[in-house]
């Protein structure tokens, strides 16, 4: 069916639902709607009435969350405020929200604004750095600094393009808009994280102020939050096939993992606005955010490939499917059946945007808008000490209990000295750059010619730039000089570095009979110091070949939107048109390559190439009666590849013998978008809306999974898939066959689902909020259902509030070489505020109070994946008001 046709039967579908509505419901609704701008309304209802009016108003489909909203529920970040907004999602797997997913897309498919342009984002986690998505990383913006949300779920022509499940743009507070000269607002909390058992600071604030005549103001605001976190897990971390079991797949490696991290969130915002009269208003923001993340992770394994890859044998094992469940891995005499790592992080985020904008108009027919500024991120893992140690035992392993099982026959995991093979040890680095420069200008004519109201146009360029490093240090300079005299001028050993053993309240929540929940810890200090304190020399670092890239993108973008009312109608239609501009360098590896460094042979590759977009628009609102809308819309949408997805490049992981990679050529996901909503607005409070969505994806960007032959640095390879390099400047390089992961374009796709949401003030102070949202897609990241409910209570002195947000089960991705899914997730989150005085209020939230936990699983359930507890967080202090 053509876009045009579509978009027909979508507005014969909504007249055939407007009619079933309209019967429902007695028409004396005329009266409903009341004069909003002359009811003072605040706190939880009058933000919610705020959010109302704004989605009872649009042309488009927009959801609203506004200042006071966002602080009242216990949310330390926007995607935490945002999981609220009907058909978006977020998942907490390290007890905190940080990407959000709209309406049954990926992360990477939802378009982030500030102030209606673009924001740089990098990661703080290794991993995320490495990956290098589109994906706006939220723990760099606290909801504090926020005025309003806007949740676009229908595109205008004037809306940057990029988000295939959406936009949301993220609004700041603004001096003018304040009512009073001066406003001042802070909050002081204390933060107890449960597992971690630590009690940290957190303290916000901003203070603004404006001219008597209205003209002039500036607002400051700043940020200052502590958190000590932990995360206990037990993971499988992938699967592989080998010839021990003929056509069956075994566990990669089984392990248990303590996950520690200190975050320090600190950033501020500034607002300039001049607006002399109604002609002229300009506004200068800039926004720095910076979020330390150092954490340390550590991981008692059972090494099936290694192990596997030499002598061990596979015996006594049970089969489900295709995977071998359940068994005994002997003891090799050629390999190893344990390894332990200790990964310790210094890792940072940064964000930093700075912004002019101005309107003017010059007479009453038009308005000329002008806007340029700049957003830059970085990303970094400054330091990676690495500790690796190894030793020869035989396991048992079962994976059919609530949680995976493991004992070792010939070692005991609390003595440090059955570790007896100082293996590896690394201090790496990984850098992220992520910037633009972007420019606006847009003219909007007002007319009086029927039902065309005003004629707005105008074109938009920017640059965008990612680069990401990664620099290791050399296997013989640092890693051999250590193992020999490193540790006090002598030899290195497990004992040297080991530390205390494991919490004794350690996975108590997510552990099964059979699982190792007690270890030998390495002694995170005396880890730094020793590698620390090797000469600079051994120290020094080389490009990782083929984990470098940069991607530029150069977008030129013009739109033409003309506004339309009629009677008892309104809405836009326009058209985008958008060139992009996409150059990649990056480095290919692999045995046969041009160029020659220690680490292997490969080839430097930039790839340069063009595409152009046409997208059409339109949003329709037809107000059936004074309480009753009916809305329809119909657009063209683009959503790009991540960056590391276009990059030709190849990152590989020598312990799972896997890896990922890029390929330029990916065209972008497009695709034809539909919707149609029917709205009952009974009063200013409350709503009832159901909408439907329909997205005709004629790209999808798939992962493929195939083997290369790969030159990779290892001390213990696997001899099943490894075989030497035979360089004489490197013994310890490697030719291994990889199972790597690649995007390709697979076929078409759709994604289609409903959402009903409402507001109900259920009397005596309290009401309800909720929504759900069914999806029917197949792109990763999309939970079938989702469901969220708040129930909250407010009066003169008091008001609570209970959310409890779930989704489904859902495919995350391709990871390791097998599907990576996690399994159904509910979480509730409460807040609780007393005000003592007019301006002064105590607070007390919590987050994940029924303690839930993080499960995940390759593609089936009896195959998991992971179990991660994050543990319950507690909130609780003051907010003052002047």
């Amino acid at each position: 069916m053509s876009f045009i046709k579509r978009a027909l039967y979508c507005s014969v579908s909504a007249i055939t639902l407007v009619g079933i509505a309209a019967t429902a419901q007695a028409q004396g609704g005329a009266d409903a709607e009341e004069d909003i701008e002359e009811i003072v309304i605040t706190g939880i209802k009058g933000s919610l009435r705020q959010a109302i009016q704004t989605k009872r108003n649009s042309d488009a489909f927009i959801e609203a969350i506004n200042a006071e909203d966002i602080g009242k529920f216990p949310d330390k970040n926007v995607a935490e405020a945002l999981q609220r907004v009907p058909g978006i999602v977020i998942n907490r797997e390290f007890g905190e929200g940080e990407r959000v997913a709209l309406r049954g897309t990926a992360p990477s498919l939802t378009r982030t604004l500030f102030n209606g342009a673009s924001v740089a984002t990098a990661d703080w986690f290794v991993l995320e750095q490495l990956s290098a998505t589109r994906a706006f990383n939220y723990l760099t913006l606290p909801s504090e600094i926020v005025g309003q949300l806007q949740v676009y779920k229908s595109p205008t022509a004037d809306l940057d393009e990029g988000g295939l499940g959406g936009s949301i743009d993220v609004i700041t507070r603004k001096p003018l808009d304040q009512a009073d000269t001066l406003s001042i607002s802070a909050s002081v909390q204390g933060a107890y994280s449960e597992l971690r058992e630590s009690l940290d600071p957190q303290a916000s604030g901003f203070i603004s102020w404006k001219n008597d005549a209205d003209t002039f103001g500036i607002m400051v605001g700043g940020v200052y939050q502590e958190r000590d976190i932990r995360r206990d897990g037990i993971e499988v971390l992938g699967y592989f096939e080998t010839d021990k079991a003929p056509g069956l797949e075994v566990p990669s490696l089984i392990g248990s993992a303590l996950f520690l991290q200190e975050r320090k969130r600190e950033g501020g915002n500034i607002a300039i606005q001049y607006r002399p009269d109604d002609s002229l208003e300009i506004n200068l923001t800039g926004l720095y955010s910076r979020f330390d993340a150092d954490n340390y992770n550590q991981n008692y394994l059972a090494w099936f490939t290694n192990a596997l890859g030499g002598d061990s044998e596979l015996i006594d094992t049970t089969v489900q499917g295709n995977t071998v469940v359940a068994g005994t891995v002997t003891r090799p005499t050629a390999g190893f059946g344990a390894v332990f790592d200790a990964i310790d992080r210094d890792a940072v985020s940064e964000t930093y945007v700075a912004d002019f904008d101005a309107v003017y108009r010059p007479n009453d027919d038009w308005e000329l808008h002008f806007k340029v500024g700049y957003t830059a991120a970085q990303g970094d893992t400054t330091n990676q000490p690495f500790f690796e140690a190894q030793t020869q035992t035989g396991f048992t392993f079962d994976l059919r209990g609530d949680a995976p099982a493991v004992n070792f026959l010939d070692i005991d995991p609390t003595d440090p000295a059955a570790l007896d093979v100082f293996g590896f040890a690394s201090l790496h680095e990984i850098t992220n750059v992520d910037d633009e420069f972007y420019i606006f200008a847009d003219a909007e004519r007002f007319l009086d010619m029927g039902v065309l109201k005003s004629v707005k146009f105008g074109g938009k360029f920017s640059e965008h730039n990612r680069e990401t490093r990664f620099n290791i240090s050399l296997f013989g300079n640092f890693f051999l000089n250590l193992l020999n005299t490193g540790c006090n001028g002598g030899p290195c050993s497990t004992p040297f570095f080991a530390g205390e053993q494991l919490p004794s309240n350690f996975a108590e929540n997510i552990a099964a009979p059979g699982s190792l929940t007690n270890y030998v810890q390495i002694d995170r200090q005396v880890l730094r110091d020793t590698f620390f304190a090797q000469p600079a020399a051994n120290r020094e670092r080389i490009p990782f070949i083929g984990n470098n890239f940069d991607v530029t993108e150069r977008v030129y973008a013009g739109y033409v939107k003309g506004d339309l009312e009629g009677d008892n109608w309104r809405g836009n239609i326009g058209v985008r048109v958008v060139h992009t501009e996409q150059s990649s360098t990056g480095e290919l590896t692999g045995v046969g390559g041009s160029q020659t460094s220690l680490l292997g042979n490969f080839d430097f590759v930039t790839v340069d190439r063009t595409y152009t977009d046409v997208l059409p628009s339109i949003n329709l609102a037809y107000d059936l009666r004074d309480d009753l809308v009916l809305r329809v819309a119909a657009a063209r949408t683009i959503a790009r590849a991540d960056y590391t997805q276009i990059a030709p490049q190849t990152a590989l992981n020598p312990g799972a013998l896997s890896g990922t990679g890029g390929n330029p050529d990916i065209d972008p996901f497009r695709a034809d978008q539909y919707d149609i909503s029917i709205e009952w607005y009974p009063n200013p409070d409350e709503y009832l809306a159901v909408a439907f969505y329909y997205k005709d994806i004629q790209s999808f960007i798939i992962n493929q999974t195939l083997q290369e032959i790969q030159q990779v640095e290892t001390s213990s390879p696997s001899l099943e898939r490894c075989t030497s390099a035979g360089n004489p400047n490197n013994p310890a390089l490697f030719n291994c066959l990889f199972d790597v992961t690649r995007p390709v374009n697979g076929a078409g796709g759709r994604n289609q689902g409903i959402e009903i949401s409402g507001l109900k003030q259920l009397g005596y102070g309290f009401g309800l909020q909720a929504n759900y949202t069914y999806t029917d897609s197949n792109i990763p990241g999309s939970s079938d259902h989702v469901a969220n409910a708040s129930l909250f209570y407010e009066d003169d002195r008091f008001s609570a509030r209970a959310a409890y947000n779930y989704r489904s089960d859902f495919f995350i991705n391709i990871d390791r070489g097998s599907e990576l899914n996690q399994k159904a997730f509910g979480s509730l989150d409460a807040s609780i505020s007393y005000n003592l005085t007019n301006g002064v209020s105590l607070t007390i939230d919590a987050i994940n109070l029924t303690n839930e936990k993080i499960e995940q699983f390759a593609g089936d359930e009896f195959r998991p994946r992971a179990i991660f507890d994050n543990g319950r967080t507690f909130f609780f202090g003051a907010r003052f008001k002047y």
